[in-house]
């Protein structure tokens, strides 16, 4: 099979799991709530990393002495999964999917406006154009199909969408400087974010386990198999087996329409006319900034 057609194969299925994962978050927040949830999510995609890890042969970099690098793992791992998912999820509950997934999205747009704090880049035009589309897309989703009613909408909700973006786009940046193996990071974030949850966990829920009902755990490892372990490996795949990894890194765009036929048939949201319509604008934000400039 060419490396092409096996990059394709592996970012659809990338993409298909991505996709279900806003119907997952608001099937399991249905069942529990968002601390037990996440704490399972974590600690499975933990286990999960930890024998792609073993499969890939990076097992010994677990035993390297690196004080600094665990340091880094305690501080990122505490961004992400901790707060950025207690933060995320707060928005799944307070919004439907439709419109929690898509406002999440703006983080490239946010990530270019940090790293001119962060990584000492400059803003372009074309930057604080692809911000402006974005926005707009981002305005229209919150009008829940009703731009001259605006105040249906949960402002709480929009705040924390957006506020969860804000945090990925600094743990991106974060990660950006740790020049360890993708996985071994993701793993040992995933490990600190995992002990933390867990003492939150026992402080708030204690020992108490007996309302955790089996639709609401399944759909907690769901998501720590296919929005935080597997998924991740799949979509390294892609991109190493891809010939240009800007056509196949674009195709990740594809997940969130996907994601509202998912939402729609087993949700049962109806789909405002908004949604696609600000969403087609948030992805032209976020293509125009991550378009090549030709020479």
């Amino acid at each position: 099979m060419k490396k092409s057609r096996q990059a394709y194969i592996y970012a659809g299925l990338a993409i298909l799991f991505w996709s279900t994962v806003p119907t997952a978050f608001k099937k399991g927040l249905q069942e529990l709530e968002i601390i037990p949830m996440l704490t399972i999510a974590s600690l499975t995609s933990t286990i999960i990393l930890f024998f792609i890890l073993i499969a890939s042969g990076k097992i010994s970099l677990l035993l390297k002495k690196d004080t600094k690098g665990l340091t880094h793992s305690a501080i990122l791992g505490f961004i992400n999964p901790f707060a950025y998912y207690l933060i995320l999820l707060k928005a799944y509950q307070l919004l439907p999917a439709q419109i929690a997934q898509p406002l999440n999205m703006v983080w490239p747009i946010i990530f270019v406006f940090l790293s001119v704090i962060f990584l000492g880049k400059k803003i372009r035009k074309k930057s604080i154009i692809a911000l402006l589309i974005s926005f707009t897309g981002v305005f229209i989703i919150s009008s829940r199909g009703d731009f001259f009613n605006y105040g249906q909408s949960d402002i709480r909700g929009i705040t924390l969408a957006l506020t969860s973006s804000i945090f990925f786009a600094f743990y991106f940046i974060m990660n950006m400087k740790d020049q360890r193996d993708e996985t071994l990071k993701l793993f040992l974030n995933f490990l600190f974010g995992s002990i933390y949850l867990v003492i939150a966990l026992l402080i708030t829920e204690g020992w108490n386990f007996s309302g955790y009902s089996i639709p609401g755990i399944a759909a907690s490892v769901y998501t720590g198999l296919f929005e935080m372990g597997i998924t991740f490996l799949l979509w390294l795949k892609a991109l190493n087996s891809s010939e240009t990894t800007d056509k196949t890194s674009n195709l990740v765009y594809l997940a969130p329409f996907l994601s509202l036929v998912f939402v729609h048939f087993i949700l049962h949201e109806p789909i405002y006319y908004t949604t696609p319509l600000g969403l087609i604008l948030i992805v032209t934000g976020i293509l125009i900034q991550n378009r090549k400039i030709q020479r």
